[in-house]
């Protein structure tokens, strides 16, 4: 192997995390609220910006807005704000999923919420109406969507909807990065108890370190300032429903090796670079999104670098003036029950939305937030990524000329690939991790 240890690696400027961190840093959890806070709080926040694009779209045509949804009367066209709600049987059932008093199971959900018996509903502190038509029915809509309809009401007194428009992009800062520069997205190391370390992921170290391939392979990996490993770090073990745990029976042993063998493994990358951790799933973090970050204490190693830091999932960071907004994938794996469209075009979609978890509380677990809904793209990112996707890329535009780079990152452990983002022109591209080699 053709090694040339003398290539320096690329160094960028890397915004403080804690800039961002707060939108999704929940704290001491408590789940004595109810979830209804946090729709009126993502209401409340999207209105206005919903009504500027409605008034400026519908007005023009001498269509004026129904301040509430229930007081819609008569065959005149109106347009009405809310929030969207899709009644379906094929959502699961919290009753359902109580197996005892000590234990909710996390259940397989199906694979579409949306199979055309479902009742779409847009609903306000006032009330809700069934939303009907052809509109509806082409359209790519999930629940907890907050968006504007425009229509009429029927003599059945539903609402037929004829034209909606939604939030649009946020306003988006200034990309001044002129580098040719390099993050790795990773996703779904899937480390187990059974083979903690694989023999692609130890590749992968080496390529990602300099140390594999040929002199093209490491002046390009001399270019990484950033490893980012997006959820799915390990597949920690779940216990039997009714399981209690027995100190003499040393339960904790076998997870405790696996969490031991994976600091060590990821800390040879850490002393080569940045790397940045956002828990998924299958690792040992909350459940329910936004995911806290994995706690420190795990990563002896690690934590030895700088530049090692535990992100909450969702996250946002900034490198070298680009911005990022990544999630492990579970948001956009929600959004594919709703819709035929590819999980980049739901994502993409979502920026549209100004809402990365519009599903959530409904069909995704999340914390009740009370004061306000994180999940609101307050500033669109340039970059936005969720991990344990199979591969893709697009580019989701603004009316105001947002450009957002929205890239789906696969899972290393099915095929073996990373994605590598040139933060100069966006731009990315895969590797092939080869272990037969």
């Amino acid at each position: 192997m053709d090694v040339d240890t003398c290539i320096p690696r690329a160094r960028v400027e890397h915004a403080e995390t804690a800039k961002y961190e707060s939108e999704f840093k929940t704290g001491r959890r408590q789940y004595t609220q109810q979830f209804n806070t946090l729709y009126y709080k993502r209401l409340n926040t999207l209105k206005p910006f919903i009504l500027n694009h409605a008034r400026t779209k519908w007005e023009p045509k001498k269509i004026h807005l129904t301040p509430k949804v229930l007081n819609v009367e008569g065959p005149e066209p109106t347009f009405i704000v809310g929030t969207i709600f899709m009644d379906s049987q094929a959502k699961p059932s919290t009753l359902a999923q109580v197996e005892n008093t000590h234990w909710i199971s996390d259940p397989t959900p199906p694979r579409m919420y949306r199979d055309g018996t479902e009742t779409v509903y847009l609903e306000d502190e006032s009330g809700r109406i069934r939303l009907v038509g052809d509109a509806v029915d082409k359209a790519v809509l999930a629940s907890g969507v907050v968006a504007a309809m425009m229509g009429c009401e029927t003599q059945a007194g539903d609402f037929d909807v004829i034209d909606m428009c939604f939030a649009g992009m946020a306003e988006q800062p200034e990309r001044t990065c002129s580098e040719d520069v390099f993050v790795a997205l990773v996703s779904g190391l899937n480390a187990s108890v059974e083979q903690p370390v694989t023999l692609e992921m130890q590749v992968l170290a080496e390529y990602l370190c300099g140390a594999a391939g040929g002199a093209s392979d490491q002046k390009t990996s001399a270019r990484i300032v950033q490893t980012v490993v997006a959820g799915n770090i390990m597949n920690v073990p779940v216990p039997p429903i009714g399981h209690t745990e027995d100190a003499r029976a040393n339960d904790r042993v076998p997870v405790q090796k696996l969490v031991a063998s994976v600091d060590a493994y990821l800390s040879d990358i850490a002393a080569c670079m940045p790397l940045a951790l956002l828990p998924g799933p299958g690792d040992p973090s909350s459940a329910s999104l936004p995911q806290q970050p994995l706690h420190p204490s795990m990563f002896a190693q690690c934590r030895q670098y700088t530049g090692f830091r535990t992100l909450t999932n969702p996250a946002y960071f900034e490198i070298n003036n680009v911005l990022l907004l990544g999630t492990s994938g579970q948001n956009v794996r929600d959004l594919c029950r709703y819709s035929n469209e590819t999980p980049c075009q739901l994502a993409a979609q979502s920026l549209q939305w100004r809402h990365v978890a519009p599903t959530a509380p409904d069909t995704l677990w999340c914390y009740p937030f009370t004061e306000h809904d994180p999940f609101v793209v307050r500033t669109t990112p340039h970059v936005y990524f969720a991990g344990n996707q199979k591969f893709e890329a697009g580019v989701a535009v603004g009316t105001e000329g947002q450009k957002t780079k929205v890239v789906m990152v696969p899972e290393f452990s099915v095929s073996h690939e990373i994605v590598l983002l040139n933060l100069r022109t966006l731009e990315c591209s895969t590797v092939h991790i080869d272990a037969c080699v």
